[in-house]
């Protein structure tokens, strides 16, 4: 099973789009990504704002920055499958 995540970014990010678009063909098979704008935490924001997109694993809390394709993110969940 796939580990849910959460995709850091914020809106009018043209790469955070990109990021999102990415992990489309991974949502279609299950992976659960919630979207969050770092603009909501100021702490999130200041740890963040030089490194979005970011993905996060919510079960390990690993973090994989961009950039990133749809190959990079299966490696980076891989170990979940396993």
């Amino acid at each position: 099973m796939l580990p849910e995540c959460q995709l850091y970014g914020t809106l009018g990010c043209h790469l955070c789009e990109i990021a999102e678009a990415s992990l489309m063909p991974l949502v279609d098979h299950g992976l659960l990504v919630e979207l969050v704008d770092i603009i909501d935490d100021p702490a999130t924001c200041e740890r963040l704002a030089l490194r979005i997109p970011v993905l996060r694993r919510a079960d390990t809390g690993a973090e994989l920055d961009w950039p990133f394709d749809t190959d990079q993110v299966v490696a980076f969940l891989a170990d979940a499958v396993d």
